[in-house]
C-alpha cells in the first residue's frame, strides 16, 4: 500500500523541519538535498521550483513562512519574478552579503550561482543590526530559520547565524549553492565568436568541477576585502581606526549568566 495523504503531508513536513533545523553549512546542505530527493523536487529548475515546494511542504508549521515570501516577491519592484528573467550570475563568496545579493537576484528572476571556497561557517563575530536590516530579514523569515532572531531587546546576531539563515532562504528560492569551489579569474569569451558560443565563464577549483561551464552574464564579487575579483576597482568606507578590547567568556547556563543583560556590540571609540 502506497502512503496516505496525511502521511505524505507529515513526511514533508519532518523533511522541510530538519532542514530549517540544521546548525552548519554542511548539515544544511545535506538535508536539502535529501529533502529535494525525497519530494522529487529538481533545485536546478530556478524559476519553479519555490512554487513546487510550497505545494509539497504544506502543513501548518510553514504556512507563515510562504506567507512572508509570497508577500516579499509580489512586491512591484519584482515583475513576479520576471524583472531579470533570463539573466545568469555568478556571485563569488557565500557570506552574508553574497547570499543576500543571490536571495535579491533570484526574487528578480534571475538564474543565480554562488560559488564558495569553504565548507564551514565559523565566524562567531557579533554584527550589530540596523532597524531597516531586522525588518528586511524578519520580511524573509528570519524567526523560523532562528526563533531568537531579535527577541526583545536584542539586536544582534553572529556572522554565522545569519549566513545559516540566508542560506536557507536563498535555496528556498531556487539559488544554487556551491562549497568548496574555489574563483580563480575571469575567462573572457573567444573573440568573433557567434551568439551561440561561450559566454563569461570563470576558472575555478576544482577544475573538473561543473561550473567550470557555466555562462553567465552578471558577477558579482562578494569575497571580501581580499577579493579575487580583478579589474574592478574598490571603494572602501571605513570610520576612523580604533583600538579596541575583545573579551570572550564561556557560557555556563548559570542563572546569575541568564539575567546579564544583551549588548548590541556598539564600539566606543577613546
Amino acid at each position: 500500500m502506497g502512503e496516505t495523504e496525511d502521511e505524505r503531508t507529515a513526511r514533508a513536513s519532518q523533511l522541510f523541519e530538519n532542514f530549517v533545523q540544521a546548525s552548519t553549512c554542511k548539515g544544511t546542505l545535506q538535508a536539502f538535498s535529501i529533502l529535494c530527493r525525497q519530494l522529487e523536487l529538481d533545485p536546478l529548475d530556478h524559476s519553479s521550483f519555490y512554487g513546487s515546494l510550497k505545494a509539497a511542504v504544506s502543513s501548518w508549521k510553514v504556512k507563515a513562512l510562504w506567507t512572508k515570501l509570497d508577500k516579499r516577491a509580489q512586491q512591484k519592484i519584482y515583475s513576479q519574478n520576471k524583472a531579470c528573467q533570463g539573466t545568469r550570475s555568478l556571485i563569488i563568496g557565500g557570506g552574508p552579503c553574497g547570499l543576500r545579493t543571490a536571495i535579491e537576484l533570484a526574487l528578480l528572476g534571475c538564474k543565480v550561482v554562488v560559488i564558495e571556497k569553504r565548507d564551514t561557517f565559523s565566524r562567531n563575530n557579533v554584527l550589530h543590526l540596523w532597524p531597516y536590516t531586522i525588518h528586511d530579514l524578519r520580511a524573509l523569515g528570519a524567526k523560523k530559520f532562528y526563533g531568537k532572531f531579535c527577541a526583545g531587546s536584542i539586536d544582534h546576531i553572529s556572522i554565522r547565524q545569519l549566513q545559516l539563515m540566508l542560506l536557507k532562504v536563498s535555496l528556498i528560492l531556487g539559488v544554487e549553492v556551491h562549497v568548496n569551489v574555489e574563483f580563480v579569474k575571469l575567462v573572457e569569451p573567444p573573440e568573433e565568436q557567434t551568439d551561440d558560443g561561450p559566454g563569461w565563464r570563470a576558472e575555478i577549483r576544482p577544475s573538473s568541477h561543473p561550473l567550470s561551464d557555466f555562462s553567465f552574464d552578471v558577477v558579482i564579487g562578494a569575497d571580501g576585502r581580499r577579493s579575487t575579483l580583478d579589474g574592478f576597482t574598490r571603494k572602501e568606507f571605513r570610520g576612523k581606526l580604533a583600538i579596541a578590547i575583545t573579551a570572550n567568556f564561556v557560557n555556563r547556563n548559570t542563572t546569575a549568566e541568564a539575567k546579564v543583560e544583551e549588548i548590541s556590540g556598539v564600539a566606543f571609540i577613546f
